[in-house]
């Protein structure tokens, strides 16, 4: 369970990288990570699992929804896992905890050992992953957000 654990920490922390990017906003910028944590986590398949992230939000922004989460998980240039997550409305000018549901499912030529020997060694030297999101205010359009090779090991320590 420590394994699938760590990879649903390493899915907050590429949306934490996420928000403190922002898109474009000077407020969205202070946007920040305050606490993650798993409420509970599903084994769905033997390639599969679901759960829900806990993840402490400070917003001094406006409102904002996130929405199509998904990305790609790597290890050594290896994909590992993709993931997607459910949409993310976030309260304006909020210190709030949100719960965040979302989905791991391995990568082609991925085995649970894989995942096993990465947990093992956590943080991982060359664990990187790829983020796709669509930023929108509550009241707007959005915008479509990719972020490439964010190193997970920098977010860990």
């Amino acid at each position: 369970m420590k394994t699938f654990r760590t990879w649903f920490l390493a899915l907050a922390l590429a949306l934490a990288t996420l928000l403190a990017s922002g898109c474009g906003v000077s407020r969205i910028k202070d946007i920040s990570l305050q606490s993650v944590g798993v409420k509970y986590i599903t084994p769905t398949s033997a390639r599969s699992l679901d759960g829900v992230l806990v993840l402490g939000i400070d917003n001094p922004a406006m409102s904002l929804n996130l929405s199509d989460i998904e990305g790609d998980v790597r290890f050594n240039d290896k994909p590992i896992a993709h993931f997607s997550a459910g949409e993310l409305p976030l309260e304006g000018k909020t210190v709030k905890e949100y719960a965040l549901p979302c989905s791991v499912r391995l990568a082609d030529g991925a085995s649970l050992l894989d995942l096993l020997r990465i947990a093992a060694r956590y943080p991982a030297e060359g664990l990187m992953a790829d983020v796709k999101v669509h930023v929108a205010l509550k009241k707007g359009p959005g915008v479509n957000l990719q972020f490439k090779d964010l190193d997970i090991k920098q977010f860990t320590q």
